[in-house]
């Protein structure tokens, strides 16, 4: 329970961290945040947890491929903000995020790289 305890809390002031940097500064903010830092979290967790390699290294390597689609989402999301306002961005992104990942599932297959 300890342990968990400890998880919840690192992973929690992480995210705080991050969200308390992007007020001040937008560049750092978007800086730290771009950084891997949940994926090495979650990674370190599982070799905590004693996971097999196997697990923690499928992470890794399925990560990278989800991490793909997500691009077109950072890229919009800026113009449907302006346009639309926050919760009409976030849906629209949600939409488009959704989409480029279908599409590219679809074609990582294509490559041997089974996604869904």
């Amino acid at each position: 329970m300890p342990f968990l305890l400890i998880k919840y809390l690192t992973t929690a002031a992480l995210v705080i961290l991050i969200s308390e940097v992007a007020k001040r500064s937008d560049k750092f903010g978007a800086l730290i945040a771009s950084l891997p830092l949940v994926t090495l979290l979650t990674l370190f967790w599982l070799y905590f947890e004693k996971q097999p390699d196997s697990k923690i290294a499928n992470h890794a390597y399925y990560t990278f491929w989800y991490v793909v689609p997500t691009m077109p989402m950072f890229l919009v999301f800026p113009q449907l903000l302006q346009r639309f306002g926050f919760w009409a961005a976030i849906a629209c992104s949600v939409m488009i995020t959704v989409i480029s990942f279908g599409l590219f599932a679809f074609v990582a297959r294509r490559f041997g790289v089974d996604l869904l």
